[in-house]
């Protein structure tokens, strides 16, 4: 089932807002860092993880879900925290490490967390599988709506928590749906030779739920994929695994040199860029105009600008705070 014309504008429009807002902070994280690179200095200090390429897997999933569903994301996660509609002007201001950001600037673009659309991730590798599990449990036991989504790497079905959090969600009927981005690296470390199997979405079978591979990094085909795999969940059937199949156009990191790539790989990824893709896919197919293209695309330029405005004029948190709201 192919989305409506106003949820396949919805995802392109997530996708532009994802997009322009990674540029802007890869911009804007090289202040203070030239000409002798230091990760310390510049507004926005620390690593930095983009997500360009991947933005379909957060709009295709996204689209079908309610304000009581959870989702906890990877350290690359502003698609889908975008997508999740994570308030852009606090999470720019807890990227920039300000007092007005999501948790008052003491999380990092890696630790975003907000509450009121029930969205949260973690830098660590597989942790946000249990805390999604967790959720649906919840959801389970006091008989509420809501299901949860736990995106993860594919670098990530390689954990013990991957295989321990499908086992309870599987052994429990919960309403948690995985979902495997597979950019093919782990880091510097390809897939092919970090895992045994070609396709994670095998290792579903396991833990007796269906298991999912979307080949294809488009919003429209990830969308029609994991409608049923939602609508199992949200009719109490238990859980689902799905792959996706798509593109890290960055480096790991920000001042990743990716020598690691192979000749070519990164040219060919560039060539398959989804947001071009997609754009000439709904112009194709009459969903928008070229003109209708040119407003989205500025419309979402100003919220972005609109967001690092707020977030280069808020406060710093003062020193004194430090120990605040943090458990001893």
């Amino acid at each position: 089932m192919l989305p409506t014309e106003s949820q396949r504008i919805w995802m392109y429009r997530n996708m532009l807002i994802s997009r322009y807002m990674e540029e802007r902070i890869e911009s804007i994280y090289m202040e203070g860092k030239k000409p002798v690179f230091n990760m310390a200095n510049g507004p926005i200090p620390g690593e930095m993880h983009l997500s360009n390429g991947q933005e379909p897997c957060a709009v295709g999933v996204c689209a079908h879900l309610k304000a009581e569903d959870v989702v906890t994301a990877t350290h690359r996660p502003h698609h889908i925290a975008v997508a999740k509609g994570v308030d852009l002007n606090k999470m720019m201001a807890e990227i920039f490490g300000k007092k007005t950001g999501l948790s008052g600037g003491r999380g990092g673009h890696m630790h975003l967390f907000d509450n009121d659309v029930n969205f949260a991730c973690s830098g660590i590798i597989a942790q946000g599988m249990g805390p999604a599990v967790g959720a649906a449990l919840s959801r389970k036991l006091q008989k509420k709506s809501g299901i949860a989504i736990s995106y993860i790497g594919e670098g990530a079905a390689n954990q013990g928590a991957f295989h321990e959090t499908l086992n309870l969600a599987s052994v429990w009927k919960l309403p948690v749906i995985f979902i495997i981005e597979d950019n093919d690296w782990g880091i510097s470390v390809a897939k092919s030779t970090s895992t045994a199997v070609e396709k994670n979405s095998i290792r579903a079978a396991s833990y007796d739920m269906p298991g999912i591979h979307i080949e294809d990094n488009c919003p429209d085909k990830i969308f029609s994929a994991t409608k049923e795999a939602i609508e199992r969940a949200r009719r109490g059937e238990g859980p689902s695994l799905i792959e996706i199949k798509t593109s890290r156009l960055a480096g790991h990191f920000m001042g990743d040199a990716e020598d690691y790539r192979p000749k070519g790989e990164k040219d060919k990824l560039v060539k398959e860029d989804p947001i071009p893709t997609y754009r000439q896919k709904l112009i194709d197919a009459k969903v928008i105009t070229l003109d209708d293209d040119l407003v989205l695309v500025e419309e979402t330029q100003q919220i972005v600008e609109q967001a690092i405005t707020f977030a280069r004029d808020s406060e710093y948190p003062q020193p004194e705070e430090a120990m605040l709201h943090v458990f001893a």
